[in-house]
Order: C-alpha cells, then structure tokens, then sequence
C-alpha cells in the first residue's frame, strides 16, 4: 500500500473519510517507518541494562498448558536472553519494521510475500539461517485468539496462513489463547476454538499455550519497566485519560501523575496487584510520547484493576495485562519468528517493537501484517455475533445463517472449500472486499464431484399420467453422479401419480420456456416423455394438479420423431418421503453491509476500547427477514429417509444440502441448504429482468424516501424512536438509551452526524 496508515485507536488510514483529513494527516506518514537507533534513543529507550532472561514454555513447566507436556525440543532456545552488552543493544535497536507497505503480491507464491520474507530470513545472511537444520523448527508461527467468542470466517484466514506457512517451511505453529480479559473468556470458547483449528485440518501438537501460563513473567516484566522509569501508574479518571490522549491532530496532554517516582509507582502498582484498590481507581501505563503521531505510542495502558475471577488462574490476580503489552511478550516468550497479524494491527507495530526493546529481548519476533479477509454479506464482529445470539435472532453460535466456523460447519461447508478459497485469494497487503459468489463457487467446486445426487421436489405440483396403468409401478435406474459412473446407481419407483415442481409448470409461457406448459411436452428424468392435457385450478384460480399422457416408448430413450429439450426431476407420490428443507439466505440485508474500512476501523476500535465496545439495539433492524425459510411439504425419493446426520447431497436441479446436526433421530429429518446451483440461460434472463424491474422500482421508493425525509426536521428525526431512546439534547440528538442508561461516546457522535446530514437535507428542501 502506498499509503501508511494513520494512528488512532488502530484506526487505518483508508478509514480516513475525506479528502481534507487524509490532507491533515499526510504528515504523519513517516511514523510508519522502520524505527532506527536515533529514533529510539530520542524518546528514551534505554540500550544498556541486564538483559532479560527468557525461557522457552517447553523449559518452563510454570508456563506450560496443562495439556501441553513440557519437553524442550533438540536445538531449541534461540529465544534466550543473553547477557547484554551496549555494542549488543544498539545492535538491535533498530528491529525490522515487518513487511514493507511498498512490497507487490508474490506470483506463484501459494503465501505472497509472507512467504518471500520468511525465504529471505532463511538465506545465509537471513535472521534466521541458523534455524535451518532444526527439523519440524525452522520457523514459528502463532495463532492466537481471544477465548471471548466462536471463531469466523476471518479467522479461518489466519489459521490457514500461519499453520499452512509453518508446514511449509518445516516449522511448527502454536496455538495460544490470549485470555488477558477475565470479563468475557469462557472456557467454552476454548474448546470450540480448537475443535475449529481441528476442523480445518490443523493440529498443534504439544504446543498449546495460554497467555495466562506467562502471568508471572510478563508482572515481573511490568515492574522491571517501573525500575527502569518506563512505565507509571496513572490516577487520572477514566475521562480525563481520554481526553488528555488528544486526537490525530491534537497532541496529547501529559497526566499530572506520569512523573512519580520509580519507588512510588512501584508501591502503586504492588497495591493494585494486593487488592487494595477499585478497578477504574489506577492504570499502570508505558511511558512512551504524548506528542507522538503515532496514537499507540502515547502511554498505553499495560495493566488495569479488574477484581473479575479468571476462567484459569481464578482469583489469583485482580490485575490483568492489557493485549499490546501481553501478546509480543507472549511472542518472546515461545520463540515466535514470524508474528503475522491483519493490517489494523500496522500501527500498534510500533508500540510492540518498544516493549521488545525496552525489555532488552535477544532474538526477538518479527511482527508482519496481512490485509484481513473481507467477504461480502458475512459478519465479522465478535460483538455484533454475540449481539444476534443474545437477542436469540440465531438459534446459536453454530446457526448456519453465522458467519462463524461452527455455523458454516453445520450448514455443510467442508473445511476444504474454505481452505480453497482462502489460498485463492491469495495473501496480500490491499484491502479488499471479496463477492460471496467467488465462495460460492469453491464451495460447488469442491462438493461437485463428490456428492451424490438424489431427486426432491421443494414446492410439489401433482401430475397424474391418465394414461398409464392404476396400480401399476415399475423401476428406473438413476445414476448416484451423472459425471461419475463408478459412484453407482440407485433404483427409483414410479407411478401414476408423481410430484414435479410447481415452478417446471407455466400457464403463460414464452417460447424459450421448455419445462411443462400446456399441450406441452418434457422429459422426466431417467423415465417417461409427459404431455400435458389438462390444467386443474382451484378457486384462487392456482393450479393445482396437472392431467398429462406419457410415451410408453421414451423410458430409456429420447424420440428421434420430435425434439424434446426440456428435463425435469419428479418424485413417485406413492414412493416419496417427506422432510424439512431450510433455506438459507444472507442473515443481513445486503444494504447494510458496511464498508471494508468502517468494518476494520470498529474491530480495532472495540479491542483498543471497552467502553465503547457496545452494539447498538437499531443493528438487529438490519436483519433479512428472509434469511431463513423453512419448508415442511418437500417430497423426496426414499431413499433420503435413511441420510445420516452431516450426509450431502446435491438435489438434482435444486442445490447443495446436508442433514442438520440437530436432526431428531425420530423425524422427520432437517436438511439445510449448502448452496444453490449455479442459474441456467433461462432463469438467468429472467432474473435480469426482474432484478431491472426491481432496480427502477426500488429508486423510485429511495426517490420518493428522499423527498419525504427533506420535509423532516432534524429535531424531530429521533424523537419518535421510544423504543430505542428516552432522552436528548436540545437539538434532538439521544443521549440515553431506551432503559435510562448513557449512550456510549461513540454512539452518540454517530447518531450526531446522521442528525448532520438530515440537517443538510431539511435546509436544502
């Protein structure tokens, strides 16, 4: 990327709205370059002082998972301190600044440039060429979420990229839950994280950590930074530390509290650790630049007060380090290579080099940044997920309609399919937004060849063939793959009366339409030709049943007389089985799908602030109404009676299905839509057709939108929303939400800036 990204609450620089402020922080950009030694040494970094003495976790039993036997590998320890001298310090106080912004994707590299730079640090001259003879340790990765969610599809990205990158290399990647926030960790987010790494074919072996294993150290590591006059425990309210950090433009303001001394802040902070204090009461934070561009420089916070019982230590700490300071710790600690984050994460780059330095770790990690994945109508906020769960809009963390890994596991997404997908994009540093049709298509490419085919009708139509014999049945033979002859074939029954679907009928139909109209003809599907004769309504005026005739002779063959180009499927009334079908569809309207930045911009925001990590209620009013459709009346072949739970199929003509996981072992059976098929020429045309009707009818309602919004006044805009808001400012702006609690910050500048543009509107009126 040419740009580099500005520096505000991990905020990147294409979040930047306008032109004018992308004006306002040009200046800012050399912030984003690799820090050298005058850098460093200008804002205090010290290079001299006794090194720190790090263990790897399989040395250190206090660090090690209980599931994880601690056993130091042959060869390991390249992450040991040793004892430091100055030539030593300056040496490395210039770190790599990751993968430079300028660097293009790497043709034919199955990992892009993360690939190239892991190449590069294995040559003779490469940081880690050392490691080359380590067999399963030439590089380490990690992949460490926060136990505070199920993962989703982004994530699935990371997986595939730091276990994929290590194997490749004949390296080994961790798994290490960052649960540094006892608030929302829960024990049973760590198991359904690994048996999502598990699903997607990845195993961590004996490496499995926890950021709460180094709790000991990275306290230690705290007050070493105290010592040092590195870090200081704030008193400042919680208010007045955010306005003291100041914004983008506006340097920040120093606490009247940063100048304690060493011996002081140290009393402070043991308190803090003791119990003695309320949580919001203190702050220990790294003594970094108030004036910096860089906002992640500006004395983040490292430890905060939260009198919360852990889900592993329980009440053994009521201090907790905060994730900049803990994660590149972490990444020491277990010898970390190559630390691979989404871009969000360029700007705290900075911020985690410091601590690496300023803690004088030897053979430190390499912290590089990929762009995230983006696809269209998926959801990837933990905090909106978790809002559709609580406010039972889903039936559940695994509800396929989620974007999580469990939900599309259980909509019939095999682990391939999004590995496939994810390695075709590629990993690159452009931020993107990829269509869900490019998804779409690896999940039919893979099932395809796969899965056998079976014959349902969704919306049943009756025929009954007058002229074939009552009470007679015969078989037909129907191949399980028409592609695959080795996949075998099925026997099918079939009888006087049969199903077909209700969408293979026209009364009207165009001369391009060759399904079923009247006095038309059509193929069933490894059986009869079928005529039309007799069209039977009810008093709606819908059909309801259609009277044909058959050809006794075109069973197992097409006629050579007349040309008949239509097939369709059908199911024997008498043979069939009925179950539940579910159709599913994007669980937001796609008008609601923010765009990339915004989404980027809000993740980093509610890891870097709490308290504005609140969803607000008007989200659910985003929710398709349409994105579950359940169908009862579906008739299938007999033989889906017998499908096992997690079984795919593909309904010929109709899409991709499997069994729910949830199915009542007495019936009848749910079957969940993987994905349709791809459309025919037909109903292709006629959905150009209608999506152009649609278009210009859907304008005209935005038009007609626009014109009643221009007649509203901005002050009454959200007085009416009783359900959502209780109070307001004077210009009509909520201040509180529906049950009397303050409106976060955040929410309340949103809603401001509606209220900007109604203003706008009203006055141009």
């Amino acid at each position: 990327q040419a740009a580099c990204p500005r520096m505000l609450r991990g905020r990147t620089f294409a979040a930047l709205a306008s032109a004018s402020a992308r004006a306002r922080v040009a200046g800012l950009r050399g912030s984003c370059r690799a820090m050298d030694a005058k850098y460093l040494s200008g804002i205090g970094i010290p290079f001299e002082g006794p090194a720190i003495p790090v263990r790897l976790p399989e040395e250190d039993p206090r660090w090690c998972a209980a599931e994880a036997p601690a056993q130091a590998s042959k060869g390991q320890g390249s992450a040991q301190a040793a004892p430091s001298q100055k030539a030593e310090a300056k040496a490395k106080a210039a770190p790599s600044a990751g993968a430079a912004p300028e660097r293009k994707p790497a043709a034919g590299k199955t990992f892009g440039f993360l690939e190239e730079i892991v190449e590069a640090d294995l040559t003779a001259a490469g940081r880690c060429a050392e490691r080359k003879g380590r067999k399963g340790d030439v590089i380490r990765t990690r992949f460490p979420p926060e136990p505070n969610g199920y993962l989703h599809i982004g994530h699935a990205k990371s997986i595939t990229i730091n276990f994929g990158l290590a194997a490749k290399f004949g390296g080994r990647c961790h798994l290490r839950f960052d649960d540094t926030n006892p608030t929302t960790e829960e024990t049973e987010y760590v198991e359904s994280i690994k048996e999502d790494v598990r699903w997607l074919g990845f195993d961590w072996g004996e490496h499995l950590y926890f950021a709460s294993n180094y709790f000991d150290q990275l306290y230690e590591w705290a007050e070493l930074l105290i010592q040092r006059g590195k870090a200081y425990v704030d008193s400042q309210t919680p208010e007045e530390t955010k306005k003291n950090r100041g914004s983008v433009t506006v340097p920040g303001v120093n606490s009247r509290f940063r100048d304690r001394t060493p011996e002081e802040n140290l009393k402070l902070f043991r308190e803090m650790r003791d119990g003695k204090y309320k949580e919001g009461e203190h702050l220990l934070r790294m003594k970094g630049d108030m004036k910096s561009s860089n906002m992640n420089m500006r004395d983040m916070p490292i430890y905060r007060i939260m009198h919360k019982a852990h889900h592993r230590t329980g009440d053994k700490w009521c201090i907790y380090p905060l994730y900049d300071f803990a994660h590149g710790q972490e990444d020491s600690i277990e010898g970390i290579t190559h630390s691979i984050c989404t871009l969000e994460f360029e700007a705290h780059r900075e911020l985690y080099e410091w601590f690496i330095v300023s803690l004088d770790i030897k053979s430190p990690p390499k912290q590089f940044e990929m762009a995230r994945l983006n696809v269209t109508t998926f959801l990837t906020s933990k905090r909106k997920l978790l809002k559709l769960v609580k406010a039972k809009v889903v039936d559940g963390w695994d509800d396929p309609r989620m974007s999580t890994l469990c939900g599309m596991r259980r909509r019939g997404v095999t682990a391939e399919a999004l590995k496939a997908f994810i390695l075709k994009l590629g990993v690159t540093r452009q931020i993107s937004l990829t269509q869900v049709d490019v998804l779409e298509d690896c999940i039919r490419e893979d099932l395809d060849p796969k899965v056998v085919r079976r014959m349902v009708v969704l919306a049943p139509l009756k025929v009954v063939i007058e002229d074939y014999p009552e009470g007679k049945e015969e078989q037909v033979e129907a191949l399980n793959h028409p592609g695959n002859p080795d996949m075998g074939s099925r026997k099918l029954s079939f009888s006087r009366e049969i199903w077909i679907e209700q969408d293979d009928f026209r009364a009207n139909a165009p001369d391009s339409f060759y399904r079923l109209k009247p006095d038309g003809e059509v193929k069933l599907r490894y059986c009869y030709m079928i005529k039309v004769k007799e069209v039977i309504k009810n008093s709606s005026g819908e059909v309801v049943e259609l009277r044909c005739t058959h050809d006794p002779s075109s069973r197992d063959t097409m006629p050579t007389d007349r040309k008949i180009k239509g097939v369709i499927h059908w199911v024997s009334a008498k043979h069939s089985c009925s179950h539940t079908v579910r159709l599913y569809d994007p669980l937001l309207k796609v008008e609601a799908t923010p765009p990339v930045e915004e989404v980027a911009v809000a993740e980093a925001e509610a890891e870097s602030d709490e308290e504005e990590a609140d969803v607000p209620d008007d989200f659910l009013k985003q929710v398709n109404p349409q994105s579950l459709v359940e169908l009862k009346s579906v008739q299938m072949e007999q033989s889906l009676g017998s499908a096992k739970v997690m079984e795919r199929f593909q309904f010929e003509r109709n899409g991709f299905f499997v069994v729910d996981k949830y199915s009542p072992e007495a019936g009848p059976l749910i079957f969940n839509r993987i994905i349709g098929l791809k459309e025919s020429g037909l109903k292709k045309e006629e959905n150009v057709v209608s999506a152009g009707k649609s278009r210009k009818e859907e304008q005209a309602k935005q038009a007609a939108e626009k014109e009643a919004r221009k007649r509203m006044d901005p002050r009454d805009m959200f007085r009416g929303q009783t359900d959502l808001y209780s109070k307001f400012d004077d210009e009509g702006v909520p201040t509180h939400s529906a049950d009397g609690e303050p409106l976060p910050k955040s929410r309340v500048k949103k809603l401001k800036q509606e209220w900007d543009k109604q203003k706008k509107l009203f006055e141009s009126a």
